[in-house]
């Protein structure tokens, strides 16, 4: 299991055995030590159970924004109802660490497996993390992330788009 999956899967046994948050390690690899948007996903069995995540970094680094993800994802999805502690050893981790956003001119610079999306009208804004399960095309992947952020069919939008690192 790589570094940044076990500190969510330790961040995620942590609080649901006490309900206190871990401190980052004393250590933190290069990779910890840097700033950017996080996503951790949570699943039982293949289906989802809790994904949280920021799409630009909100805390000081990615060790501290796992964590926060972790926990969320765990207590505060409002998809689901939290994790119990029974549950524990059945949960399978993946973190996505996310690349800046930068502003794409149309759908023809975005490709579902490579990139992930963000729509945004107005203050309403939708993320979809690229190379998902049942999204095969760029237009899924915009329409999901559209009804996400509460944006309709012909609204005008604004496209972004972004990479990720998955570990699991």
């Amino acid at each position: 299991m790589h570094p940044l999956v076990k500190l969510a899967k330790a961040a995620v046994e942590h609080y649901v055995s006490t309900g206190k948050i871990i401190a980052p390690p004393d250590s933190l690899s290069p990779e910890m030590a840097v700033k950017a948007g996080v996503f951790v996903c949570i699943k039982i069995n293949g289906e989802l159970r809790g994904c949280i995540g920021t799409f630009s970094p909100c805390a000081g680094n990615v060790a501290c924004e796992i964590i926060r993800n972790a926990v969320s994802a765990a207590a505060c999805d409002p998809r689901f109802s939290p994790v119990k502690a029974k549950e524990l050893d059945t949960l399978e981790y993946s973190v996505d660490v996310l690349t800046e956003p930068e502003k794409v001119a149309g759908r023809h610079q975005l490709d579902s497996r490579r990139y992930g999306v963000i729509v945004e009208s107005g203050e309403r804004r939708g993320l979809l993390l690229p190379d998902l399960e049942g999204v095969d095309t760029v237009d899924e992947q915009i329409s999901i992330a559209s009804m996400k952020a509460g944006i309709f069919l012909g609204e005008p939008v604004e496209l972004y788009r972004f990479e990720v690192k998955r570990y699991k």
